[in-house]
């Protein structure tokens, strides 16, 4: 393995952290709170030593990446964004470390789930990095890296599928460089278009970016603890379809771009996902409807909740704990689902489902007739064999850090009900923050202990990464040099 090129692009990463950093102090000094901005700026310094410091210690000219480079890269660089990111939070005392990893951590992973039970206390400038890290993200600060850094263009392609949410990984262009540039392009193109349409409803610019940050990454980070309950019913619209857009595939963004409306169309996946989020909203709506008054209330309430889990962002507009249990039921199952694959969202994946169905009827054929071949495609392309156990492994690890998250909850946390833990470890490795129960829409998780909140964070990074890349940090044939 070649370590030094490891080591050469967490410094790249740390002073990428360390210049955006400068947005959130360049906050708090508009809002006058001095304190906050001078921790910012010391943040940015110690995050910018650091990675200068890696960067001169592994200067050389071959810095060759590998898969097992990239793996590393991906993992290690999350670690270490999240351990600085979360210096703001430690250094102005608004949060201790424990606590401060966790938010961060619920920051860049855009799980949205919280520990701070008062945010009127914290300051803007915390506030904004806090929404910021989701935005950061929601793309990928490697992708980010990719699209603004010269890079290895072999290299390039391990990092970016070791990040990029999904089964597969596919290339918009033929320079990788070129297609992380097309990526963040398209990414803050939308999220402008959110900002300004915000704007439009009477939010200030400061709330306007705060709440596009949330949707885009979809991570749910909000100013009030009751998260969106207070605003306009078009700021809630404008939000709710924004969470949709941003849970679907950034390739048939690029195919509309190209004029190629129609092969964006075709996408099963696509349609798949609508088709779940008018099913679960026509179900949602029906059994709420006695909770509000008007047709109007219902349906963007049932909307909302489902665009909200579906997408993996979390925001609120009800307390959806107090639905009857046929909604919840259905908001419970959309918890698994997610977005499609190469968006922001989290959770499984509409694409993962599919191809699992494919593979289960293929199994199924192949028992009755033994000696036939099964060839399983994808938006009319062959999948070969590897992505598909590929698929069926990721479902099985799910599986089994989603037990393992629960049964330390319940060993570590006896005074707290099932239902809370396992909506919380559900919520943690699916990145949609909010539970049922102890965790729900207008609650924290302020109340676990920091054992318990270590467990969730992993959860996080482990949900976000989609398991493989801190899985095979553990790995001892990783670190080998051969």
């Amino acid at each position: 393995m070649n370590r030094k090129s490891v080591f050469y692009t967490l410094g790249l990463i740390l002073d990428i952290e360390a210049v955006l950093m400068l947005a959130p102090a360049f906050v708090s000094c508009l809002y006058r709170e001095w304190n906050s901005a001078l921790m910012l700026l010391l943040s940015s310094a110690i995050t910018a030593a650091a990675g200068s410091m890696l960067l001169f210690i592994c200067r050389r000219r071959n810095r060759a990446i590998y898969a097992k480079e990239g793996f590393l890269i991906v993992s290690l660089g999350w670690l270490a964004m999240t351990l600085f990111g979360a210096l703001p939070f430690v250094l102005t005392g608004e949060l201790g470390f424990v606590d401060a990893v966790f938010e961060i951590a619920s920051g860049f992973t855009t799980t949205g789930a919280t520990i701070i039970d008062a945010l009127e206390t914290m300051s803007h400038g915390t506030l904004f990095w806090r929404s910021a890290t989701h935005w950061i993200g929601g793309m990928g600060v490697l992708v980010l890296m990719m699209a603004i850094l010269p890079t290895d263009t072999e290299g390039s392609v391990h990092i970016l599928r070791a990040e990029v949410p999904g089964p597969t990984f596919g290339k918009f262009v033929p320079k990788l460089r070129k297609t992380a540039k097309i990526l963040y392009l398209i990414y803050i193109g939308i999220t402008v278009i959110e900002v300004v349409m915000l704007l439009c409803g009477g939010l200030n610019l400061y709330e306007s970016l705060v709440y596009s940050f949330g949707t885009a990454g979809t991570g749910g980070f909000g100013l009030r603890g009751n998260s969106l309950t207070d605003y306009s019913p078009y700021v809630q619209w404008v939000i709710g379809v924004f969470m949709i857009l941003f849970g679907v595939n950034f390739n048939l963004y690029y195919l509309v771009i190209l004029g190629k409306v129609k092969t964006a169309l075709k996408s099963r996946e696509l349609w798949l996902y609508l088709g779940i989020v008018v099913f679960s909203v026509t179900v949602v709506a029906i059994h709420v409807s006695s909770f509000y008054g008007n047709f109007g209330d219902t349906l963007r309430h049932s909307f909302f909740q489902v665009s909200s889990i579906i997408s993996t962002t979390g925001y609120s507009t009800a307390d959806f704990d107090a639905w009857s249990v046929q909604a919840k039921g259905i908001l419970f199952m959309l918890y698994f689902v997610g977005g499609c694959a190469g968006s922001t969202a989290g959770g499984i994946k509409i694409a993962r489902l599919i191809l699992l169905g494919k593979t289960i009827r293929r199994d199924l054929r192949h028992m009755i007739h033994p000696h036939s071949v099964g060839v399983v495609k994808f938006e009319g392309r062959r999948v070969d064999d590897n992505t598909l156990r590929g698929v069926t492994s990721f479902f099985v690890l799910y599986t089994a850090v989603l037990a393992g998250t629960f049964v330390l909850l319940t060993l570590f946390e006896p005074s707290v009900d099932i239902i809370s833990n396992i909506t919380a470890s559900m919520a943690t490795l699916n990145n949609v923050g909010p539970g049922f129960g102890m965790v729900g829409p207008y609650l924290s998780y302020s109340f676990y202990s920091p054992l318990s909140k270590i467990v969730l964070t992993l959860s996080m990074l482990l949900g976000r990464l989609e398991i493989y890349p801190l899985i095979l940090l553990l790995s001892p044939g990783v670190w080998r040099r051969k």
